[in-house]
């Protein structure tokens, strides 16, 4: 008999399957308390449910979490999970601490189909969507997995960043979902500001969440100009510069910031000259006329094998970064977290598919090193 995994449900889903199986609203509310706030998984341990309640449930649902395939923890604290999703498929996530925060970074897609050149996710290739459930199961596992490791009753996470393994809007059904249950007061009561979702630039879905659910946007640019961009992010021959930007500014008056943040891996002579940042602050300013509200993030890039793309040195970026100040523009340039265990931005060792289909899936951390997902950690406070 298959039962169903309540992470797939945000509130007024849970509410919906709750009056299936003839029971009131509030009762969906306790249940979703118990799972999100709780993490509880065993309906008997649910003691302010109704006995008839907990029986249905025993029969028809179950709260489940994603198998740990392995964990790693850096000597600055970040942590990140490989976690098995079947099929032969493995996503991460990752834990980044900072003094006034804890940032997760949730996968959306076991591989990716956008084929960014300078993304090892991408060189990977795609596999499929990720569930609500799974996405969900991500911060599930995490933040009551660091409650006990800090030994804490209070929330660890305070923001969550979809900018992991994948292309949050590709997968669009079963985000919104999830975004709505970090969302809800009743499950992790995040804020807007808070939960931050990164695409490429899939024009039609960014409308759409700026109608369905509005958080902090997050745009990867990387290039001034549609050639440029075309070579480097393969979308952009669909939904080009113009069309994107366009959609940035239409998402601004539902946003829950005033800006847009626009993130830009520097890659050694291919976007990163003073001429590529002449071209970005004439795209960003007479883009509609009226200009882009932006934030633009500086990302060092990680090479990995057959990228044919080298890092920009630091005297390069800084200058880069200089002229974008100088015209105006809050600019950040993007330091990296966890690289002792290869958690580093942009980073993903193609080996994740080939190793889950195999019986070393199940060898331990020593045995077999684990994927490197990518991760952006960016200033999400407010």
């Amino acid at each position: 008999m298959t039962t169903a995994n309540l992470l797939d449900f945000d509130l007024e889903g849970l509410a919906a399957y709750c009056e299936r199986l003839g029971e009131k609203r509030f009762r969906a509310v306790q249940l979703f308390r118990w799972i999100h706030q709780k993490g509880q998984s065993n309906f008997d341990e649910m003691s302010d449910l109704a006995k008839s309640l907990r029986s249905k449930l025993q029969g028809t649902a179950h709260v489940r979490a994603l198998p740990v395939l392995s964990r790693q923890d850096s000597t600055d604290g970040t942590v990140k999970w490989l976690f098995d999703v079947g099929r032969g498929d493995a996503v991460e996530a990752v834990f980044i601490p900072e003094d006034d925060r804890g940032t997760l970074c949730i996968s959306s897609q076991a591989g990716c189909a956008v084929g960014c050149r300078f993304c090892s996710t991408g060189h990977q290739g795609f596999s499929r969507n990720l569930t609500t459930s799974e996405i969900i199961a991500q911060l599930w596992f995490a933040e009551h997995f660091l409650r006990k490791k800090f030994d804490t009753t209070e929330r660890v996470i305070s923001n969550v960043v979809m900018m992991g393994m994948g292309e949050p809007l590709q997968n669009y059904n079963a985000l919104v979902p999830a975004l709505r249950v970090m969302l809800d007061d009743h499950g992790y009561g995040l804020s807007r500001r808070r939960v931050t979702v990164s695409t490429s630039g899939v024009v039609p879905m960014m409308d759409r969440l700026a109608q369905d659910c509005p958080v902090a946007l997050a745009v990867s640019l990387h290039a001034p100009n549609d050639e440029l961009r075309n070579s480097l992010v393969p979308l952009n021959r669909k939904y080009p510069l113009h069309e994107l930007l366009d959609a940035c500014n239409r998402y601004l008056p539902a946003a829950p910031r005033d800006f847009i943040t626009f993130e830009y891996c520097m890659l050694a002579g291919v976007n990163d000259q003073p001429e590529h940042a002449r071209q970005l602050i004439q795209l960003l300013r007479e883009h509609a006329g009226t200009g882009v509200s932006c934030k633009i993030n500086l990302i060092p890039f990680n090479p990995f094998p057959d990228s044919g793309l080298t890092c920009s040195d630091r005297a390069t970026v800084a200058a880069f970064a200089a002229q974008l100040s100088a015209a105006g523009y809050v600019t950040t340039v993007r330091k990296t977290r966890g690289d002792d265990i290869d958690a580093a931005c942009g980073q993903l060792a193609g080996d994740v598919k080939d190793r889950t289909r195999v019986h070393t899936r199940m060898q331990t951390l020593r045995d077999t090193p684990p994927n490197v997902i990518q991760w952006i950690k960016r200033e999400v406070a407010e």
